[in-house]
C-alpha cells in the first residue's frame, strides 16, 4: 500500500476524487492533521478520510478512516501519485514547436506547442514541458521532469531529475556583476558560468535564479523554493533547504543543509549560513550564521534574545512613567533632606 495505513470503517468505500473535510462530498478523499478542523471530521460526506493514527474520536464518523504515522505526509504522497498519474498521460510533440535538429529528446517525453528547444539540447525520459517554455543551447534536463508554462532556461544550464519549475520561472539569466570605472560608470563583467539544479528540487513561479560569473550556481538535492525568490550569481543553496517568496540571496553566498529562510529575507554577498540555520521572515542578514542558529531581525540576531527585546520594548511606555515617577519622588525626597 502506498501509506502503510489501516483501515477503520468499510473497506469497500471507494473515491474518484479529494476534498478538503470541511467541503468534501460523497466519493471524495479528504484528511485530517491540523487538529483545529478535528469538528469537520464528524460531519464531513468525505467517504474516506486519513488521519493520524494516535487520533482519539470524540464521537461517531460515518466516513472510512484510513490511520496512517503522518496523515499530511499519506496525502502528499497521494496527491503527488495522482498528478503522476495525469502528466503521464502526456506524449509526443504537439505543433507549432521549433525543436533544433540536433536536440535528443529521450522515451516518453512531451513538448508543448509554441516550446522552443535550441541546439545541443538534452531531455530525459518521461519530462513534460510546457507551452511557452524557451531551451536555451546546450543546456541539460534530467528524466520526470515537470517545466512549466513560460519558463526560460538559458545556456549550458543543468537540471537534474524529477525537477519541477513552476511557470514564468528564469534559470541562468546574467548575475548582477558590474565592475566601477573611474569616470563613475560601469562595465558589465560578462557572466560565463551556469546554474546547476540537481535531483528532487522544486522551484515556484516567477523565481530568478541568475548564472555563475564564473562556475556555477547550485540549488542542491532536495531544496525547495517558492515564488518570487531571487538567487544571486555564484549561490549555493544547500541540500534539502527551504526558501519562502520574496526572499533574496546575494552573491556567492553558500547556505548549508536543512536551512529554512522565511519570506522577505534578504541576504548579503559572500557570507556563510551554516546547516539548519533558521532565519525569521523579513530578516535582513549582514553577516554569516552558525550552524542551527536561529535569526530574526534587520539586522538580524538571535532568534531569542530578539523575542526577550521585544518583549522589553512593549513595556517601554509603562517604563518609562515608573522612571519619571521615581525622579519626582527622589525630587521630592532630596527637597526633604534640604529642609
Amino acid at each position: 500500500m502506498l501509506i502503510n495505513g489501516r483501515i477503520e470503517g468499510s473497506a469497500d468505500a471507494s473515491v474518484t476524487s479529494f476534498g478538503k473535510i470541511e467541503e468534501a462530498k460523497a466519493g471524495q478523499l479528504a484528511f485530517l492533521a491540523n487538529p483545529k478542523y478535528e469538528d469537520f471530521l464528524y460531519n464531513t460526506a468525505a467517504s474516506i478520510v486519513i488521519v493520524n493514527e494516535t487520533l482519539q474520536l470524540r464521537a461517531p464518523v460515518t466516513a472510512s478512516l484510513i490511520r496512517v504515522p503522518d496523515a499530511y505526509s499519506a496525502f502528499a504522497v497521494l496527491l503527488s501519485k495522482y498528478q503522476e498519474m495525469m502528466t503521464q498521460q502526456l506524449s509526443g510533440i504537439q505543433q507549432p514547436a521549433y525543436i533544433a535538429p540536433d536536440a535528443v529528446l529521450q522515451e516518453n517525453t512531451f513538448i508543448a506547442a509554441f516550446v522552443y528547444i535550441s541546439e545541443q539540447v538534452e531531455v530525459g525520459k518521461n519530462s513534460k514541458i510546457f507551452p511557452h517554455t524557451f531551451i536555451g543551447h546546450h543546456v541539460k534536463i534530467g528524466e520526470n521532469c515537470i517545466i512549466h508554462s513560460g519558463v526560460k532556461i538559458y545556456h549550458d544550464c543543468v537540471i537534474g531529475n524529477n525537477v519541477i519549475i513552476h511557470a514564468g520561472t528564469i534559470i541562468g539569466s546574467d548575475g548582477f556583476g558590474f565592475a566601477p570605472q573611474s569616470d563613475g560608470s560601469f562595465k558589465k563583467v560578462p557572466q560565463i558560468g551556469n546554474v546547476i539544479v540537481e535531483d528532487h528540487v522544486e522551484i515556484g513561479a516567477n523565481a530568478t535564479i541568475d548564472r555563475a560569473t564564473i562556475g556555477s550556481t547550485i540549488i542542491r538535492s532536495g531544496a525547495k523554493l517558492d515564488n518570487l525568490i531571487q538567487i544571486a550569481h555564484n549561490v549555493e543553496v544547500g541540500n534539502s533547504s527551504v526558501i519562502a517568496a520574496q526572499a533574496g540571496v546575494s552573491g556567492s553566498t553558500k547556505i548549508g543543509k536543512g536551512v529554512m529562510i522565511g519570506g522577505q529575507a534578504g541576504i548579503v554577498g559572500h557570507i556563510q549560513i551554516g546547516d539548519g540555520a533558521k532565519i525569521n521572515a523579513q530578516s535582513g542578514v549582514s553577516k554569516s550564521i552558525e550552524p542551527g542558529k536561529a535569526v530574526t531581525g534587520s539586522p538580524a540576531h538571535d532568534y531569542t534574545s530578539a523575542l526577550r527585546s521585544q518583549a522589553v520594548s512593549r513595556k517601554l511606555p509603562e517604563l518609562e512613567k515608573r522612571v519619571k515617577d521615581l525622579e519626582v519622588l527622589i525630587k521630592q525626597l532630596l527637597a526633604d533632606k534640604v529642609v
